[in-house]
């Protein structure tokens, strides 16, 4: 066998074979494992010296076994090595499948008409044809019994099954993808941590127009409960991811942080409602009300009064 295939083909198909098991078996991720793992890379490296060692120790080997071989044993050895192998098995495989008859008994199948010296030959068809045929029936029909009549694994409910998987795969990315978030999923954050990453970022960026205590400076006082542009946590991530009034109202952040830092910020204004600021500055816009929130029932009572008794005395 080894007669069959040269050094070159050998070496190259034996170490790619090496190299796909490594890349298979070695979890490295999108990167290939030889670049993520220094040590890899040295590991295929040797593996290809020790192929190409292999393979020249054994001509080596081969050589000094040839020289002290007899004429007649060089000779035998020769021819050997340069027979070029049939596979017999094969070709009879493949005459058994294709079925034809040699020419010379292509007498027996010449059909009686004839035309302008054309003959016609009535070969039958070709074995592997008839088992191929054969077999796509057989499949056909426990296809036709699995799926239609029994009604097994059908593509309807594989197809269900996968796209509620994929809703359940996409739901729990979303809980982890924070800068997923958007004006219409974001929530207003209570975590101290959020709150304090919200505060970092609001102290290097904002204090210039709404003062460290949010009394409000250039910008205005987000302590009280006046909005310009409404209040709550939507319409306040709103405001700072899109800006604010055109011409004279806060530049758009959309560029500067992600949605996940943006709501940071949000939560940590909001958690200023209601404090004291050293300097506060007057109320704008107008009075917001979180609609969501439904007003508490306010209870009435009725008091009977006694029309006797409440009458003045004559």
């Amino acid at each position: 066998m080894r007669n069959l295939i040269p050094s070159y083909i050998r070496v190259p198909v034996i170490f790619f074979i090496i190299f796909g098991l490594v890349e298979y078996f070695v979890d490295s991720g999108a990167q290939p494992a030889f670049i993520k793992f220094p040590i890899v890379l040295l590991f295929l490296t040797l593996i290809l010296i020790i192929l190409i060692a292999i393979e020249a120790i054994v001509g080596a080997l081969e050589n000094v076994m040839f020289q002290s071989l007899s004429a007649k044993e060089k000779e035998r050895f020769l021819a050997s090595k340069n027979k070029t192998p049939e596979f017999a098995w094969i070709k009879n495989t493949y005459k058994k499948l294709v079925g034809t008859k040699p020419i010379e008994e292509e007498g027996e199948l010449i059909l009686d008409h004839n035309y302008d010296g054309i003959k016609e030959l009535d070969n039958s068809l070709p074995p592997w044809w008839l088992y191929s045929f054969y077999a796509s029936i057989i499949f056909a029909a426990i296809y036709l019994v699995n799926f239609h009549i029994f009604g097994n694994n059908s593509q309807f409910d594989e197809y269900a099954e996968e796209y509620k998987q994929a809703e359940i795969s996409i739901a729990e990315y979303k809980k982890n993808a924070k800068d997923l978030i958007d004006i219409n999923t974001v929530t207003l954050l209570t975590d101290p941590a959020d709150l304090n990453s919200g505060k970092a970022i609001f102290e290097q960026n904002c204090i210039a127009c709404h003062m460290a205590d949010g009394g409000g400076g250039i910008g205005p006082n987000l302590t009280d409960n006046h909005w310009i542009l409404g209040g709550g946590i939507k319409n306040v991530f709103k405001t700072i991811t899109e800006g604010g009034r055109d011409g004279k109202g806060m530049i758009s952040w959309k560029q500067n942080f992600k949605p996940s830092e943006i709501a940071q910020v949000a939560s940590y204004v909001l958690s200023l409602q209601g404090t004291t600021p050293a300097n506060p500055k007057a109320p704008e816009g107008d009075v917001w009300v979180d609609e969501s929130v439904s007003a508490p029932a306010v209870e009435t009572t009725t008091t009977e009064v006694d029309s006797l008794s409440a009458a003045p005395a004559k």
